[in-house]
Formats: C-alpha cells, sequence, structure tokens
C-alpha cells in the first residue's frame, strides 16, 4: 500500500502555487469528477491561467454562497488539487469546465494577483491505518448497507456509483465517494474533506447516512398520505365528468360548441380567405375531439379566437380630397414640404387608379429628435382617413417580436405587426415603425431580417407570422419608419424603403412652429387662457439662442411649458394677467442663459479651426485645436476620435510635410517638434471624415503661427493630394454655423447643388465659399502674417 502511494504522488506532480477557484454550494473530493459552470470573471482567468501550464487549480468552497467577490476570510483552509479534463466557453461569456479531483490540499498563503486569486499549497497527507482490522470491515459494511438503503428509499444515488462503492476496499476512498453523492451541505461536507483519518472521516459519514435514512422515511410516510388525498381529487375529478354529461344530455354548459358556433361566425363575416379557412377547420375539427380541461384546448381555442378576430378583409375607405388632404397636413406641421407632397402624390394616384391594386408606400423619414416625425405619422393617418399603429423598435433584439413565437410554445403570441393590425381593427392602416436605426441582433435572431418580408412589396402580400401558420396580406398597409441616422441601418433593409429626410429648423422656423404650435398647445395644458401670457417674438428668439442648442423643438417647447406653469402658479396665488414675456424680463422665468455663442470664440487664435459635424441630435460646430512642442516628429490624437477621423488627420499631416515648402514651413521643422491634435469635448465619441480641412487648417496654423479666422467655419474630406471631396449633412452643418454666429462657410464645391435646401433668408445671411482643394482653404480661413505665441 505504501509503495502505490508512492507511485501515485511520482505520477501527479502537484506545483507549490496554484490558482485558486472559489465553490459555491458545492465541496469537490478527490478522485470524483464533477462538471462546474464558471461566470465569475476572476475564476475564469484562474482557470486560463491553470490551462496555461499543468492544467491544474485548487478548489476551495466559500463561507457564505451570496458573496459575489470572496476574500480570504470568507473561503474555508482546506480544499482539493483538481485537474481541468475538459473546458467550454459558452456564447454568454461563462466557461463549462469537466474538472477530476486529485487530492487534498490546505492553504498555506494567499498571493493574490490583479486578475485572480494565486495561493501557495501544501498536499494533505492522510493518516497511516490498519485495513485488515475487524473494526474496519464492518464500519465499510455499514456504509455501503446503509448506502443501499437510502437509494431504495428514494436517494438519487446513480446505479454505477453503487457498483463502485461496493468494489472500494480503501475506506477513504469510499467515504469521499459517498460524501460526493450524499448531497451534504457546504459546512458537513467540508468537515468530511478536512478529516485526514480515513477510519475517523468513514465513522462521521455514518453518522449522515443514518441521518439521512430517517429523513427518507419520514418523506416516504409523508407521500403515502399526499396519495391518499390525491385519490379523493380522482373521485372528484370522475363526478364532474358525470355532471358534464348530464349538462350534455340537457343541452346545457356545451362550452366548446358555443366557441366554435362563434368561430365560424367570425370566418363568415369576414370572408376569410380560403386557404385560411381550410386551416381553420382543420384545427376546428381537432377542437372538437379534444377533452375541454386538457391544457392543448385552451392553447388552440386562443389561437382559434386570435384568428378569426383579424381584420381580414376590413378595411378604412381613403379620403381622397387632396385639397382636405393638403389643409390637414398643413395644420398640423410647418413646413416639411417634401413629405407633404410624397403624400398628396400617393392620394392622387390612388384616386387616378381607382379600382386597381395600389401598394402602399414604405416610407422612412430620417432627421433630428424633435423634428416631428412621429406625429407627422398620426397627420398622414388623419388626412388620409385612415387608422394609426406605432409599434417602438428601440431595443428589440428577439425575431420573434416581429414574427411571433410557434404556439406550441407556452405563452405563445403573434408579434408585434399582426399585433398592430388586430389592435387597428382594419387590413389597411397606416403602421409607424419607430426608431428602426435603434434595432439590436443577438442569439434570438436579427428583427431586422424578420422585417425583410414585412418591408418588401413584393413579398408582404403573403407575410408568414409564426403563431398564424397562414399567410396574411400586408400589400394595403402604408408603413411608415423613423430613423436618427441612417447608417446604423442594414443595406438590404434601407433598399426596400424611400428615405425622406427631414433636416433641422432655422431659427425663422422655430419662431413660426412656435407662434402657430408650441404657444397655444401648452397654453391649453397648463390651464390657462391666451389672454394671460404674452410671449413677445424676441422673447422667442432669445429662448432659442440662448436656453436651447438643438436641431428640433422638443427643448424649445419645454422651456415654453416652464414658463406657462410659472404664470400658472402666479394667477393661482392670486395675482391679475396678462404676464407679457419679453427679452428683459425673460430670465425671471427660466434664470441665467444656458449656452453663450458668442463667448465660444472671441478671437482669431493660432491652431483653432472650426470645424462643421453631423450628428444624430443635428448639426454642430466642433472646435479643432492643434499645438506644436519639441519632440522627434511624433503626431499626437486626443478627443475620443474614432479610426477614420484619424486617418483623416494622418492624411492632413502626410499632405502638410509634402508641401512643407509652399507653406512657409522649416525644412527640419517635423524632425524636431511633436504635434498635438484635440478635438474638445473628450467623452464624446467623434468619427467621419468630413473633419479633414479642419484638421488641416489647424494644423498649419499652428506650425506657421498664422491664426485662424474666427467667423470662418469649415467642412470636407480632404485627400493625401490635397483635393476636398464631397461630405453628406449639408443643411444641418450650415444651421449649426447660423446658431454659433458665423458668417463665412467653406464647402467643398460638389456640394453647391445642395444649398438648394437652406432657406432664402439664411443663405443671404451666410457668406459660402467653395473649394477643390485645400489650398484654397488656407487663403480663405488664415490669417495673411504670423502672429508670435509663446512656447511652453
Amino acid at each position: 500500500m505504501a509503495e502505490e502511494k508512492d507511485k501515485q504522488e511520482k505520477e501527479l506532480k502537484i506545483p507549490e502555487r496554484l490558482p485558486l477557484l472559489p465553490l459555491r454550494d458545492v465541496v469537490i473530493f478527490p478522485m470524483m469528477l464533477a462538471p462546474l459552470i464558471i461566470s465569475r470573471e476572476r475564476s475564469i482567468r484562474a482557470v486560463d491561467q491553470a490551462l496555461t501550464k499543468e492544467r491544474m487549480l485548487l478548489l476551495v468552497a466559500q463561507k457564505k454562497a451570496e458573496i459575489e467577490e470572496p476574500t480570504e476570510e470568507d473561503l474555508y483552509r482546506m480544499g482539493t488539487v483538481a485537474i481541468i479534463v475538459r473546458m467550454l466557453k459558452l456564447p454568454d461569456g461563462k466557461v463549462r469546465a469537466l474538472v477530476q479531483g486529485i487530492a487534498r490540499a490546505k492553504i498555506v498563503r494567499f498571493e493574490e494577483e490583479a486578475n485572480y486569486f494565486l495561493v501557495q499549497v501544501e498536499k494533505a497527507t492522510e493518516m497511516p491505518f490498519d485495513p485488515s482490522t475487524p473494526e474496519v470491515e464492518a464500519l465499510m459494511r455499514a456504509v455501503k448497507a446503509n448506502m443501499e438503503k437510502a437509494a431504495s428509499l428514494g436517494k438519487p444515488i446513480p446505479p454505477e456509483v453503487m457498483v463502485v462503492a461496493n468494489n472500494l476496499d480503501d475506506p477513504g476512498k469510499l467515504a469521499d465517494l459517498v460524501a460526493f453523492n450524499l448531497e451534504l451541505k457546504v459546512p458537513e461536507a467540508e468537515e468530511i474533506l478536512e478529516e485526514l483519518d480515513p477510519i475517523t472521516r468513514l465513522r462521521k459519514l455514518n453518522e449522515f447516512l443514518l441521518k439521512e435514512i430517517e429523513i427518507l422515511t419520514v418523506q416516504q410516510e409523508i407521500t403515502a398520505q399526499a396519495k391518499v388525498k390525491m385519490d379523493k381529487a380522482q373521485r372528484e375529478y370522475l363526478l364532474r365528468q358525470q355532471l358534464k354529461a348530464i349538462q350534455k344530455e340537457l343541452g346545457e354548459g356545451d362550452e366548446i360548441a358555443e366557441d366554435i358556433k362563434l368561430f365560424r361566425e367570425r370566418m363568415r363575416k369576414r370572408k376569410i380567405p380560403k386557404e385560411v379557412v381550410e386551416e381553420l377547420e382543420k384545427q376546428i375539427e381537432r377542437l372538437k375531439r379534444m377533452h375541454p380541461d386538457a391544457a392543448e384546448t385552451a392553447t388552440l381555442r386562443n389561437y382559434l379566437d386570435t384568428v378569426t378576430s383579424l381584420p381580414w378583409s376590413i378595411k378604412t375607405k381613403d379620403n381622397l380630397d387632396i385639397k382636405r388632404a393638403r389643409k390637414i397636413l398643413d395644420e398640423d406641421h410647418y413646413d416639411l414640404e417634401k413629405v407633404k407632397e410624397r403624400i398628396l402624390e400617393h392620394l392622387s394616384v390612388m384616386k387616378l387608379k381607382k379600382n386597381g391594386k395600389l401598394r402602399g408606400p414604405i416610407l422612412c423619414f430620417v432627421g433630428p429628435p424633435g423634428v416631428g416625425k412621429t406625429s407627422l405619422g398620426r397627420s398622414i393617418a388623419r388626412a388620409m382617413g385612415r387608422k394609426f399603429v406605432r409599434i417602438s423598435l428601440g431595443g428589440v433584439r428577439d425575431e420573434a417580436e416581429i414574427r411571433g413565437h410557434r404556439r406550441t410554445y407556452v405563452g405563445a403570441m403573434p408579434g408585434k405587426i399582426i399585433q398592430g393590425i388586430a389592435q387597428a381593427g382594419t387590413s389597411n392602416p397606416v403602421f409607424m415603425m419607430d426608431e428602426v436605426d435603434k434595432l439590436g441582433a443577438d442569439y434570438r435572431g436579427d428583427p431586422a431580417a424578420a422585417l425583410l418580408e414585412v418591408l418588401d412589396p413584393e413579398q408582404n402580400h403573403s407575410f408568414r407570422d409564426n403563431y398564424l401558420g397562414v399567410p396574411y396580406d400586408l400589400s394595403d398597409v402604408m408603413f411608415i419608419l423613423t430613423a436618427n441616422l441612417l447608417d446604423p441601418i442594414h443595406p438590404a433593409f434601407r433598399d426596400r424603403m424611400e428615405v425622406l429626410f427631414l433636416p433641422g429648423y432655422t431659427e425663422e422656423e422655430k419662431v413660426k412652429i412656435a407662434r402657430k404650435y408650441l404657444i397655444p398647445r401648452q397654453i391649453k395644458e397648463n390651464g390657462l387662457k391666451e389672454s394671460d401670457i404674452k410671449l413677445s417674438e424676441s422673447a422667442i428668439k432669445t429662448i432659442i439662442r440662448c436656453y436651447t442648442r438643438e436641431a428640433g423643438l422638443r427643448n424649445l417647447e419645454r422651456e415654453i411649458a416652464s414658463i406657462c406653469r410659472k404664470v400658472a402658479r402666479r394667477i393661482a396665488e392670486g395675482e391679475k394677467p396678462p404676464f407679457p414675456i419679453t427679452k428683459a424680463n425673460l430670465a425671471s422665468y427660466l434664470g441665467p442663459p444656458k449656452i453663450f455663442p458668442e463667448l465660444e470664440l472671441s478671437s482669431d487664435r493660432v491652431g483653432v479651426a472650426t470645424g462643421l459635424a453631423w450628428t444624430a441630435h443635428g448639426g454642430e460646430i466642433l472646435f479643432i485645436e492643434a499645438t506644436v512642442m519639441k519632440g522627434k516628429g511624433r503626431l499626437i490624437l486626443t478627443g475620443h476620435l474614432g479610426e477614420i477621423m484619424k486617418e483623416s488627420a494622418q492624411a492632413a499631416l502626410s499632405y502638410i510635410r509634402s508641401h512643407a515648402s509652399e507653406l512657409g514651413i522649416e525644412d527640419n521643422f517635423f524632425e524636431t517638434h511633436d504635434y498635438h491634435l484635440h478635438i474638445p469635448e473628450g467623452a464624446t465619441p467623434k468619427d467621419g471624415p468630413s473633419a479633414g480641412v479642419a484638421i488641416a487648417t489647424a494644423l498649419v496654423s499652428a506650425f506657421t503661427k498664422k491664426p485662424v479666422r474666427r467667423d470662418v467655419a469649415m467642412t470636407g474630406e480632404i485627400t493625401l493630394t490635397g483635393n476636398v471631396l464631397p461630405i453628406g449633412g449639408v443643411k444641418e452643418k450650415v444651421l449649426a454655423a447660423a446658431r454659433a454666429g458665423i458668417r463665412n462657410v467653406i464647402l467643398p464645391k460638389p456640394n453647391e447643388k445642395d444649398l438648394v435646401e437652406i432657406p432664402a433668408k439664411l443663405k443671404r445671411r451666410l457668406n459660402f465659399i467653395f473649394v477643390t482643394e485645400v489650398g484654397k482653404v488656407f487663403t480663405e480661413a488664415l490669417a495673411r502674417e504670423p502672429v508670435a505665441v509663446k512656447e511652453e
């Protein structure tokens, strides 16, 4: 026996230092094989560390399972050295590992690493014993007999474990095997693990076995009593069945027959298509043969109720009065001419085509928040005389939310599309899908892929929801989608839509919208009368300039609502209206101004260029700063820049270096200086190529000490050869420049055609400079002479 132990020790060399894996609610014993699910970051890193070396780690139980990040005091000192037999990383980041215990080991010292627990261990040596004594033999027989008795009383001990236990002649190994399969509590299992005397360990385990047998005996008695009660329940069930048979003879209480009659009546009234009727008849015949109390009966009833309740042939009549539709659209929204023209064109075609089949258009409104995308959908439905349905796709990640669940699942229901049709009660509503650019995808499928069929006019006449299992015609539905940005939308998805851009509003447009829509609405919502409050035009303009900075109107309406609430309070306290709101007294209602555009750049600055950016919230001005310091030609980029913007900076620098002599930069300048490019608001991610010319201008200004004119803003992509390429979002960027008080805007020459969208008043206020190469940008944006700048 001593020789066999020496042989095992030679085969299994346990390192002095091992990664530690804390365990919850389980104690692993030597020679036992156990699967583990590992989810904690430190534990996963411990497994990874073990795999890089001998595949060994120390398994130690926690004293309290609820502790998420255990410390030294939360762990037992005795554990089991185990080897990782197999390891699999799951999609959700967890790790599944199969481990086998090797030997007991005690923690000598914790050597905590930054990412995982590392401990110094000492292998625990079992106490010697004489296996030939009658006491040992009797104890082993008793344990084996008690184990068989526990299994016969219902303890879930696998048969193969019983076979292994009967063939063991080592009391220590027998104790470990029984303890592992007895499902002991952690303190009890740890007590067995820490016991190094095999005979004492087996004796303690026999006590636990006797206690378990006593519990199992009581449990069997309780089960026998419950069976008597079950027999009584079965008797009541039979009586109820007899009662139902009597009711059937009397013609009373046949609920299934009444439901079937209702379903068939709906099928007749709603003129359901023939192929759908055939499927419904099959399901009705199944329902007839089912037991009324069966679980599947309720599922099938719900299915038939849902399908027969849908508005298969019910449609609202379109109002094709073009002048009336135009009036409604103008009442609800100011401007947005492109969208209004598109709706009126659709109504005109419907009017001329009359009885001909006309596919519903798939429109997508793209624009910054607050420009009226969602409310425009309601206006379109009102103008056409159709029902309006709205669903939000923001954060939807499950394909089943679009296509529905198969009805075999518990709690199955149709997808959002069919639910919306049922809610509308007609087959031709105006169906708005909000925030389509915020669709997600995970292991449950891609909702955008499921929407491809819905939004394809060639396919949506036979849309098949998983719950319905039969085709439904969506070709009469007018789908309208909204998004803040077009880029996140999948190209195949985008191809099925007609995109209409809704840009931000100018200051003049905001004043008119506030007068016509926002102020009257807030006066009404806050319980005021029109005569109670008078907002001057100067006050409205001050709110727009000094209290809001947005492409849309949401914050403007919030500020107007705030003024109305304060006026309402003054009236409620007994003061007499009216209350005139002017530029002079505005601060008493809204507090000090929040935005100071005139203080953005008080003077021309060296190394600071004004760029123009286009975000999901509309246009913004972007200050690009560059500075030079002694160094070795390194370019430092900061400000949370994306890869494309970093590449633009590299391209701009390469162009400047290749044209250094033309720009008046010394030959050895780049070998003796470092250059730092920074875009403020460092916490906000920034990306895109359109800042290329602004980056180049800031760098040239820093290199030549020529200030950048503060009244010039610019946008355009730069190439290595100095060409300026066109960009997007021209209207939004021009509006941002106008809001910031900038008078000169440099744009790429190909974008000259985009000025058609700019209001005439705004074009008269701004001076547009069109360029094809970056040299002209430097000429227009930089001062003629350099200024002295103190280097630090």
